[in-house]
């Protein structure tokens, strides 16, 4: 018998040895933050093009491959985890979640079911219940940790679809804003409907769902035998930060016997500021949240949430079982979360979420977010005040939309100046934004999201928006 081969089994000096190469590198990537670009991405075809390997027989030195990722691959890209980083909806990416990340890795523990590991299950699960209390959810709530958003807007739609629908399922209509996440269709698509039975329903001035228009709608297909059954409102766009009118949509989810989901993933965790509980008023009467810890938790990206009021109602819509699986408990103080989602092998996500907050408590949280808050009507306020600038999109949360206007140029000729605009702001590499269509108008973006983003790149910022504007008029 050949000599074992015990290369991927480390001594306890190699690990410390790797373990120090590493956390050197992490550390100078966070302190350095403030000082990279806000994203560049020049040159990043040539880059991924010279990165293609074959696959390796042989290893090569630790130190190579770490410059390789530090010094190579990362720094081609958005800088989400930097303090410039207004485009889109930023990720934080604590370093405490990354830490907990490494822990979860090397204990290796399964939390797919409760027999496996106990202790690790019920720490994940009262990082739920922490959600749940957050929206204000009652005792009998429950939910889990997704990826993201997407895979909870997916799980919200079939959890209503396998609980309000017959098993001939293809006349269910869903309804939400023309402005909503993209990732409702998909969940849609994936459950199994047609795209045409997604209803967009116009928003009005503010980018909120038009309440009349939807309740004509939902009467219409009725008449058309048609069975409405899932409602969707929006707390937090993506496109403006919008929230939709949710006690309205409450009354007519109420009223109809349909499913009302919010998708708050970018917005849902302003609840914990007195402002952002008055905009988000009604939330705690949905039947399903999506939250997204890798937004207004600032943890890194993969760390999504599906809650619900009921918790049975996962269960309902998941639950499936194995002989080779351990049994499931029933004592309802427990959970088996391969029973409540999609997902049977599942990392540990609980442990970024649940060190953060215990090490941490959620008042820092709710301070950041309220100097998100105001940072955004700060910035609001000083670009009303320049020449020229027009504002597409009050803040409602913590997005900004705005546009340059001339007189007398054609909706062309100022989506085109517009794009030169965005194009000078983000060259100087300070901040990063992102445009979007608004109708049929362009519109630059502001989204303050980011726990390392405050007044002073705020400020630079706008200095750059500034010295942008005067350089697009002069084109």
């Amino acid at each position: 018998m050949n000599k074992p081969d015990l290369t991927l089994e480390p001594s306890a000096d190699e690990m410390r040895r790797l373990a120090r190469l590493a956390m050197d590198r992490i550390v100078e990537h966070i302190e350095t933050l403030p000082t990279q670009p806000a994203a560049d991405t020049a040159g990043g075809a040539d880059l991924a093009r010279s990165l293609k390997d074959a696959l390796p027989e042989l290893g090569s030195p630790f130190e190579e491959l770490l410059d390789l990722l530090y010094k190579k691959a990362a720094p081609k890209s958005f800088n989400a985890a930097g303090p410039g980083y207004l485009a889109y909806i930023p990720g934080g990416g604590l370093f405490l979640s990354g830490l907990a990340d490494f822990m979860a890795d090397t204990l290796n523990r399964y939390v797919g079911v409760w027999e496996a590991s106990p202790g690790l299950v019920q720490l994940e699960a009262n990082v739920i219940r922490w959600l749940c209390d957050i929206v204000g959810y009652p005792a009998g709530a429950g939910g889990f940790l997704t990826s993201g958003g997407s895979l909870a807007n997916f799980s919200a739609v079939v959890t209503a679809r396998r609980l309000n629908l017959p098993e001939d399922f293809l006349k269910g209509t869903l309804y939400c804003s023309s402005h909503t996440h993209s990732s409702v269709h998909r969940a849609a698509m994936l459950a199994g409907f047609p795209a045409t039975a997604v209803r967009e329903v116009p928003v009005d001035g503010r980018f909120c769902m038009q309440v009349d228009d939807l309740e004509r709608r939902i009467v219409a297909d009725r008449k058309a035998g048609l069975n409405p059954f899932f409602l969707v409102a929006s707390a937090g766009t993506t496109n403006t930060g919008a929230v939709d009118d949710i006690p309205a949509l409450v009354e007519i989810a109420r009223r109809e016997k349909m499913w009302l989901h919010v998708d708050a993933a970018y917005g849902g965790f302003f609840v914990l500021t007195e402002r952002g509980r008055a905009t988000l008023k009604g939330i705690v009467q949905a039947d399903s949240v999506t939250l997204d810890p890798h937004k207004g938790m600032f943890l890194p990206y993969g760390t999504g949430c599906l809650i619900v009021r009921d918790a049975t109602t996962l269960k309902k819509a998941h639950g499936y079982g194995a002989e080779y699986l351990p049994a499931v408990q029933s004592d309802p103080d427990f959970v088996d979360f391969n029973q409540i989602s999609p997902e049977l092998t599942r990392a540990f996500r609980g442990l970024r979420l649940w060190l953060p907050l215990k090490l941490h408590g959620f008042g820092p949280f709710r301070k950041n977010l309220d100097e998100k808050l105001d940072l955004t009507v700060w910035a609001a306020d000083q670009l009303r005040a320049m020449p020229g600038m027009e504002m597409l999109a009050e803040p409602q949360l913590s997005i900004i939309a705005f546009r340059l206007n001339r007189p007398g140029f054609s909706t062309t000729q100022l989506n085109d100046l517009n794009k030169k605009f965005l194009a000078g702001i983000n060259r100087r590499n300070r901040i990063f934004l992102s445009g979007t269509m608004l109708g049929d108008r362009f519109a630059l973006r502001i989204c303050v999201l980011s726990f390392r983003t405050h007044m002073e790149r705020m400020k630079e910022g706008m200095d750059d928006i500034r010295a942008a504007a005067v350089e697009a008029g002069q084109v």
